[in-house]
């Protein structure tokens, strides 16, 4: 009789328990990123005017010195440059991948692209629309300037944190597990940890880790607001998070049915506007108050993913993932 070796006997013994017998129980899965809710049909006609802008728009952010609302869309992967007062495409940038996400450096841009099927970071100069490419790390999701100058891109699928300065990367944080929306306050970082569920702090130009504390059920995108705190969406657990960053602490908590997503804020009025994905709306939420408290509500287009607005007229642009339709309220 032929010898099993310990390999082989290992091999059978591993391959048998897998196959069948009693296991051991592992408990429920573990709950991933969350995600925004999938929007029903519409019952309400959209507030203000609705056209056509193209397919799957995704990612808005609108510059009030060029009077220009960037807007990210795909097949083919493109940002495109649209003017804010008309809704005509100016300018279409060609992008190296899909980006869900947008902000601005300043006033008069660039447009921060995490273009993120690439692993690749784009700023679009505006309003011509002239590129600067960085390899970053895998699949950058957001990405924020801070007061200094620097960036910090969210590399959601290889948690970690890139730290750009003049194009290139200078300094990387692997202390994340799934970041995703970025804010900063001069030049601290907030970064929202969607596999951990949790905020962390950093100090961008030193560094350094400043602190993580937990953000709910399942966090997803964030601002800041002229306090110097940031407003965390809690897609998962219907609510926001008002967070204060010296030192960090939870200030606050508004509960908000409806799987609260897309965020932009209007630093004038002190309002920001919410989209609740999973209802076809979209919110606006007074922060002045020692409490926030909603002061509009709207119906919009569906799957309300984005929301942008402009800080000096109070313009409000809804993109729609599902119908690729760009939708224009004035409060």
């Amino acid at each position: 009789m032929r010898r099993r070796t310990a390999s082989a006997l290992l091999a059978f013994v591993l391959l048998a328990a897998g196959c069948g017998g009693e296991q051991e129980p592992t408990g429920p899965e573990p709950l991933g990123a969350a995600e925004p809710g999938t929007s029903p049909e519409l019952t309400a006609t959209p507030a203000g005017r609705v056209e056509p802008l193209d397919r799957q728009p995704e990612g808005m952010v609108y510059d009030t010195q060029t009077g220009l609302l960037a807007v990210a869309v795909r097949e083919p992967n493109r940002l495109l440059l649209v003017d804010g007062a008309s809704g005509e495409v100016r300018t279409e940038v060609p992008l190296p991948g899909h980006a869900r996400h947008l902000q601005l450096a300043g006033p008069g841009g660039p447009v921060l692209v995490p273009a993120e099927d690439s692993d690749v970071f784009v700023a679009v100069e505006l309003p011509g629309g002239d590129v600067r490419e960085t390899s970053v790390g895998e699949y950058p999701h957001d990405a924020a300037q801070t007061e200094s100058g620097r960036i910090l891109v969210a590399d959601e699928r290889g948690g970690t944190l890139s730290v750009l300065d003049g194009g290139e990367v200078v300094a990387t944080f692997d202390d994340v597990t799934q970041p995703g929306g970025v804010a900063t306050v001069g030049d601290v970082a907030a970064v929202v940890d969607v596999g951990a569920f949790t905020l962390s702090a950093y100090d961008v130009v030193a560094e350094q880790q400043l602190g993580v504390l937990p953000a709910g059920a399942g966090p997803t995108h964030l601002i800041a607001d002229v306090r110097g705190n940031v407003v965390v969406a809690d897609t998962r657990g219907d609510a926001l998070l008002v967070v204060g960053l010296e030192p960090l602490a939870q200030l606050a908590r508004y509960p908000l049915p409806g799987t609260p997503y897309g965020v932009a804020y209007d630093t004038a009025a002190d309002v920001l506007w919410v989209t609740l994905t999973a209802r076809n709306e979209v919110v606006g939420i007074d922060l002045s108050g020692a409490q926030p408290a909603e002061v509009a509500r709207f119906p919009t287009v569906r799957q309300p993913n984005t929301v942008a607005v402009d800080p000096v007229g109070g313009r409000l642009w809804i993109a729609s993932r599902t119908t690729g339709e760009l939708q224009t309220i004035d409060p």
